[in-house]
């Protein structure tokens, strides 16, 4: 995947003249390789999708916080998680516009709107017009490409490599 697509002209919330609140994380695919189970990997780093109701994730409904699974960036937040239907995790918007990047997906040959973690780029979903209100949208998630922080635990540190 080359390093920061998801900042282009499709990003969603940022301007040329906006900062990020955090560093981009730039790793090999081998070092991914080194931090993700096999099929975290296949979901963040090769955009794959999991089965429909394979995630733990799909029925949490705690209070707590979403963070990408490679480098835990908060994402969402479970006051924005609604049960879909579709057997995945889903929200009705992220935490920060800024931590998510979007861009056109015709894999399926009709156009979808992908979103990936703006720090590492890992591949989180899709967004559909079709959620509740008040923003009418459907963050649809892999459950793989998160991690669920329950209140009032500590949100892990950004991850910075390898090793940290």
């Amino acid at each position: 995947m080359p390093a920061i697509w998801w900042l282009g002209a499709g990003r969603t919330g940022l301007h040329a003249e906006d900062s990020l609140p955090f560093e981009l994380l730039e790793l090999s695919e081998r070092e991914w390789r080194d931090l993700l189970s096999t099929d975290t990997y296949r979901v963040l780093r090769r955009e794959r999708t999991e089965p429909a109701f394979s995630s733990p994730l799909d029925g949490v409904y705690r209070d707590g916080t979403y963070v990408c699974a490679g480098c835990f960036l908060p994402l969402f937040s479970s006051e924005h998680k609604y049960d879909s239907g579709t057997g995945w995790p889903s929200f009705w918007q992220p935490i920060d516009d800024r931590h998510i990047g979007t861009r056109r997906d015709f894999r399926l040959i009709i156009p979808r709107t992908e979103y990936h973690c703006a720090r590492c780029g890992g591949h989180q979903g899709h967004v559909f017009d079709d959620g509740p209100e008040p923003t009418g949208q459907r963050w649809c998630n892999n459950g793989l490409a998160l991690r669920f922080v329950p209140a009032g635990e500590a949100l892990p540190a950004l991850r910075t490599g390898v090793n940290g």
